[in-house]
């Protein structure tokens, strides 16, 4: 009898559904001509597909078409935002406000930017991983010349005031970016309403393909190119358009957006039955994050005292189920999760987390399995830790 396979781990990928490898695999074989090339007429199939997919992104996040550059993912996008206002302004300012809480795409990005003259101030969040407006408020200076604010957090999956992080930007005219990776496709995005000047996302995080994702930059920004070469793009970043990665970040984006509402009724559901199942069943345990619409739909975390990350999640794949500590992108890291330690989560804490995230595969089933599973190997794991023996001698509560 074959071993089941359940997937909680959608934040760090999410499959490419079927609709959308179908419109991809032409533009692999068949209509496979560099869109670049001007002088025969089958470069006009691609260029045509990569303006359609200009549009769909467009359109799903309220922008205008020619406001949508494709790159390779969402951490260039981010380092593209980021560096290109840098540079594009240093002559206006040097400061940059952004979160202590942000992916590493953000956060390395402005730590090479510290390097090379500019200021960074990294604002702090509350126990439920959200920024406080007066902060921010605080934090502006006649220099800040860029605000870096995550839509949506990875980890704790804490939806960040965007909207009034974004007016306070426009009132002080200063341009405001958003790493919504994790949030388009899962919650409504308004670019125009919510004042976003520019925008990162990733198709792989929407069931689109890996290696293509988008940034929106608001028409008369000016901002340096990332990458030097050809003209594509406009003229703004160079290579030969990844032209099957585009049409699949156009096709999913569409999906995506159009299924938004009723998937987000259908994993809150899941999730919140997935948290009041682990806090009822496994004895303390702490969650991780705000509640209700403050998080993102299918993102649930836990701390469990007494034990380390890893251990658990050996256990868990033991059973069949893919999950993570925090990000992906430093999973190979031992250090607990900075995202935790600056919500106040003391270390050893910080060490025993689990992320758990639901997408568009996830059943009851799924939840219903995780639910017996867990609490087994929550109890083994913490018979064999020092740090649980630690934690009863001393008789916490």
């Amino acid at each position: 009898m074959d071993k089941k396979y359940v997937y909680m781990d959608y934040s760090a990928t999410t499959f490419t559904k079927p609709e959308v490898l179908e419109e991809m695999l032409p533009y692999f074989t068949d209509k496979f001509a560099n869109p670049s090339s001007k002088f025969y007429s089958i470069s006009e199939e691609p260029r045509v597909a990569i303006d359609k997919a200009r549009g769909r992104v467009a359109k799903a996040i309220n922008a205008e078409k020619d406001e949508i550059y494709f790159t390779a993912g969402g951490s260039e996008s981010d380092n593209w935002a980021i560096k290109g206002i840098a540079f594009a302004n240093k002559n206006k300012g040097n400061h940059i406000i952004t979160t202590a809480i942000e992916h590493h795409a953000v956060l390395h990005t402005c730590k090479f930017l510290e390097k090379n003259g500019f200021e960074v101030t990294y604002l702090p969040v509350d126990e439920y991983g959200l920024v406080n407006i007066e902060d921010l408020k605080n934090a502006i200076k006649d220099t800040t010349i860029l605000v870096s604010v995550m839509f949506a957090n990875n980890e704790v999956g804490s939806i960040q005031p965007i909207k009034e992080i974004g007016a306070i930007c426009r009132e002080r005219k200063i341009l405001f970016h958003t790493d919504a990776v994790q949030a388009v496709g899962h919650v409504p995005i308004d670019v125009k309403d919510m004042n976003i000047d520019l925008l990162s996302m990733a198709g792989h995080k929407f069931y689109g393909p890996k290696g293509v994702g988008a940034l929106y930059i608001r028409k008369g920004i000016r901002i340096e190119n990332l990458i030097h070469g050809g003209g594509q793009e406009r003229g703004k970043r160079a290579t030969t358009e990844n032209v099957p990665g585009i049409v699949g970040i156009g096709k999913a984006i569409e999906l995506a957006v159009s299924e938004l509402d009723e998937e987000a009724i259908r994993l809150r559901s899941l999730r919140e039955k997935l948290i009041s199942g682990v806090m009822e069943r496994i004895p303390h345990t702490k969650l991780n994050g705000p509640t209700g619409d403050k998080r993102l739909p299918g993102n649930a975390n836990f701390s469990f005292i007494g034990l380390e990350g890893e251990s658990l999640l050996l256990s868990l794949d033991f059973e069949g189920i893919c999950a993570s500590t925090g990000s992906a992108c430093a999973s190979g890291s031992l250090d607990p999760s900075h995202v935790l330690l600056a919500m106040g989560l003391p270390h050893e804490l910080a060490h025993g987390s689990l992320r758990l995230s639901l997408g568009s595969g996830s059943t009851e089933e799924d939840v219903d399995y995780m639910l017996d599973v867990l609490p087994k190997i929550v109890e083994r794991l913490r018979n064999m830790s020092p740090l649980w023996e630690d934690f009863i001698k001393k008789g916490d509560k």
